[in-house]
């Protein structure tokens, strides 16, 4: 994923879809409580706009970033909850346009960027690949907890390939972040994506495999649906394992979410 080109177009069009539909919200459904605890539809989109102003820092500022995650460092339990705090209660059109204003910049950053520039990052340096792919797949997450909260489905589309590819690269950091020791294999993963082709990954005559609909892996890697409500199979002890602690964000283990039906 050398050229970002790809990437940054599909955060742009995955970023104004939900744009459209928060703007098209009242100030009632910007009050909404969604699926992540103690975060309202506008906590979720402050949250972004906050990350994406991180995300410019890294970007533009290496030492201004630096200085934010020693800021972090002081409040590692919290920080990510101040930071969607922060603008949560702006009102709705100011904090719209403040998230707008900022994913622009960062966009217009990322698009300028050298070609083998790295950038500092809460985790490893990323490129400007990997950083659009990161905000691609926050963005559509964050934006299936509004979507979830306003009681809308969202058709899946195929931009859904970086959030795929992002929970396979991601595999080993999972079994990390649990203490565990990550599998000396990879495995094969087969999913199918929502325009009907195949995406693969790993060798194809791996003995562990994952197969299933894009969209589930999706769900299940940004920990937003618990894995009994998912067409999701696993061959193999290490890729049934795997299933259960999947996650393609940074920071220590999500609590996921509960079954439906059950209360969380």
């Amino acid at each position: 994923m050398s050229d970002p080109t790809s990437v940054i177009d599909d955060l742009h069009e995955e970023s104004e879809e939900l744009d459209r539909l928060v703007a098209e919200s009242s100030a009632e459904h910007w009050a909404l409580a969604t699926p992540a605890p103690g975060w309202t539809v506008a906590h979720q989109i402050a949250h972004l706009a906050w990350t994406d102003r991180s995300a410019l820092l890294a970007v533009t500022d290496a030492d201004g970033f630096r200085a934010l995650v020693e800021k972090a460092l002081t409040a590692p339990g919290s920080f990510v909850d101040d930071g969607a705090e922060e603008d949560a209660g702006l009102p709705p059109a100011e904090l719209l346009a403040r998230w707008r204003d900022g994913r622009a910049a960062l966009e217009r950053a990322l698009r300028a960027a050298p070609p083998k520039a790295r950038f500092p990052w809460y985790g490893p340096p990323m490129s400007a690949a990997s950083m659009a792919t990161a905000r691609l797949m926050e963005t559509w997450a964050h934006g299936q907890d509004v979507a979830d909260a306003l009681g809308v489905v969202r058709p899946p589309t195929d931009r859904l390939r970086h959030v795929a590819w992002l929970g396979v690269r991601t595999r080993d950091f999972a079994y990390g972040t649990h203490g565990l020791t990550p599998p000396a294999d990879p495995f094969r993963v087969e999913l199918r994506a929502p325009s009907g082709d195949l995406w693969a990954y790993g060798p194809e005559d791996a003995p562990q495999r994952v197969t299933g609909p894009a969209l589930d892996f999706c769900l299940l890697v940004t920990q937003r649906a618990h894995r009994c409500d998912l067409a999701l199979h696993a061959d193999g002890p290490d890729a049934d394992r795997w299933l259960d602690i999947a996650q393609a964000f940074a920071g220590p283990p999500g609590g996921g979410r509960t079954p439906k039906g059950e209360a969380p």
